[in-house]
């Protein structure tokens, strides 16, 4: 309802970098200036967010290549790198939660996108020395998380931009298109691979040793490959991208009030990331197997670990403003719809980065060889598939699907509620997750698997199209749930807990692969679809519901 009299328009006042009038619930005044500059920090967001999900997502394209390459890494070793990068993006998401109110958004936005330079760089490096250590190459797929925590700042920021009744079109829009970066991410890198993108001054190529792919198709053993452009690509895009965020973004002092001149603000974001990395690496070193680690933990006591570690760091080492603004942003801990939607966001985000990063080495495991017994009956998985599938041709299909449904679901939510769209999109989720847990076991145990995989991808995208409609669903009762001052920092906190979908998705699907069972991973993700089911239901739509389908 505006809050101006009727006839009169809002009064209009100076808007520089830093905004001090913000009142997008008042109808004259969104009207006459705040839709114009809101849809400006959206439309510079979204790619600045593609770009964050392209570096953080690109060890599982990655990792498919090295195996073609020959780099002298095991399958299992390999998973791990796409897992350090989904458990680094995961725990960087929980400061990235807060840094919106404590640096402003345009200052948060500006240098966490080009804080993606050092990862992209020094991917591109290490990718030209296959001889190097495994511990180099998992440095720099931590590394690479500053990219997923870029999502939780910037879904925080946009919310602050936009009035409650377009909050899932606009967290929609920008999740949505910013999630293409997995997408773009799994078509520009094999791309990029074939040419030699910088010249003299992006190293030599190698020599494929199995045959490799991309969108449109086999690339034979024995070509000429440039790995390195992998990480060396997103430079391009990322120093315009920061100008642009710099220019054309806003720090709405309405919502971060206390940010300080702009390097205060870039001294808080950095030091707040430091301290994350902490407990990353120290909970990485107790869970991964020698000679990396020490292997004393599993995944299920590793995660939570990691959250609490991150928490409890958050709130010890901050201090001056921070410490105050932090303490008001633990406050979203004592209200149950933070931890109820946190799951809820779970099988919706967390699907779809999980998939995501598993996918391309599960169709390369999985299809890539013939599963045949040996004389004595046991099931072998060595011997080469001449009709294997291309990772690299399909692995994109799926991200790109769930991307372009998301703005979707945010849009039909804003219409008839988010909590019935997320109920909906769970059941199929469910239904999908057994199905392709069977097609699974069925292709595991043929020697020819390949007869298996149409049947395989086309489920994964019914699973990819239901997660994405689900990500605008959850999103968009957050914001109908919450205040202002709340919403971001919920936003920020779910996005960070759904995160390790990227670390627990390829782990359990290895692990199960390797044991010769991938059937029971999927089966397991149905059985926690289900209870979900449940949670929705008596929190969101049962008769007495705490609050009705928001």
């Amino acid at each position: 309802m505006s809050t101006t009299p009727p006839g009169i328009p809002a009064p209009a006042r100076p808007q520089g970098a830093d905004i001090e009038d913000w009142r997008p619930e008042d109808e004259a005044f969104w009207e006459g200036t705040g839709k114009r500059i809101a849809y400006r920090n959206l439309w510079i967001s979204i790619p600045a967010l593609l770009c964050g999900f392209a570096v953080w997502g690109m060890w599982g394209i990655i990792t498919v290549q090295m195996l073609n390459l020959g780099f002298p890494f095991t399958q299992a070793e390999l998973f791990t790198l796409t897992a350090i990068a989904g458990i680094a993006g995961a725990t960087m998401r929980i400061p990235a939660s807060f840094f919106i109110r404590l640096a402003g958004g345009r200052n948060t936005i500006f240098l966490t996108t080009s804080m993606l330079l050092a990862p992209a760089i020094g991917t591109g490096i290490v990718l030209q020395h296959p001889d190097w250590p495994l511990w180099a190459f998992q440095l720099m797929a931590l590394w690479s998380g500053v990219g997923g925590g870029n999502f939780a700042s910037s879904m925080s920021n946009i919310s602050g931009f936009f009035p409650k009744r377009l909050q899932g079109t606009a967290l929609g829009l920008n999740a949505g298109l910013g999630n293409f970066g997995v997408t773009t991410m799994q078509i520009v890198i094999p791309l990029v691979m074939t040419l030699p993108l910088l010249g003299a001054l992006g190293g030599d190529p190698m020599t494929l040793v199995k045959d490799s792919g991309w969108i449109f198709g086999k690339i034979a053993a024995g070509t000429e490959t440039w790995i390195q452009n992998a990480g060396f690509a997103w430079v391009l895009s990322l120093v315009p991208l920061g100008a642009l965020c710099w220019f054309g973004m806003n720090n709405l002092k309405t919502v971060s009030p206390h940010t300080g001149n702009p390097i205060v603000a870039f001294s808080k974001i950095t030091y707040l990331y430091t301290l994350a990395f902490a407990p990353a690496i120290f909970m990485l070193y107790l869970y991964l197997p020698k000679p990396t680690g020490l292997g004393l933990l599993s995944m299920w006591v590793a995660i939570p670990l990691d959250i609490i570690l991150a928490l409890t760091v958050m709130r010890l080492a901050a201090f001056g403003d921070m410490k105050e603004g932090v303490k008001k942003q633990f406050a979203i801990f004592r209200d149950k719809h933070t931890w109820s939607l946190t799951a809820l966001y779970i099988v919706t985000f967390g699907s779809f980065i999980g998939f995501s990063m598993a996918l391309p080495l599960s169709i390369t495991v999985i299809f890539g060889f013939q599963h045949v017994p040996d004389a004595s009956g046991v099931m072998q998985h060595t011997l080469k598939n001449p009709n294997a599938p291309s990772a690299l041709t399909y692995a994109w299909l799926g991200p790109f699907v769930g991307a372009a449904v998301r703005p979707i679901g945010g849009w039909i939510s804003d219409k008839v509620g988010g909590s019935i769209v997320t109920q909906v999109i769970t059941v199929v989720m469910a239904l999908a997750s057994v199905a392709v847990g069977y097609v699974m076991m069925q292709a595991y145990g043929s020697a020819t698997p390949e007869e298996y995989f149409p049947l395989f991808l086309g489920l994964f995208m019914l699973l990819f199209f239901a997660s994405g409609i689900g990500n605008g669903s959850t999103f968009r009762t957050i914001g109908v749930i919450f205040d202002r001052a709340q919403a971001g920092p919920v936003l920020g906190w779910t996005s960070a807990v759904a995160a390790y979908g990227a670390f627990v998705a390829p782990v359990v699907i290895g692990e199960q692969i390797k044991a010769g069972t991938p059937q029971l991973a999927f089966y397991g993700f149905a059985i926690f679809y289900a209870l979900c089911l449940v949670l929705n239901w008596w929190f969101y739509l049962r008769r007495d519901a705490y609050v009705k389908n928001p």
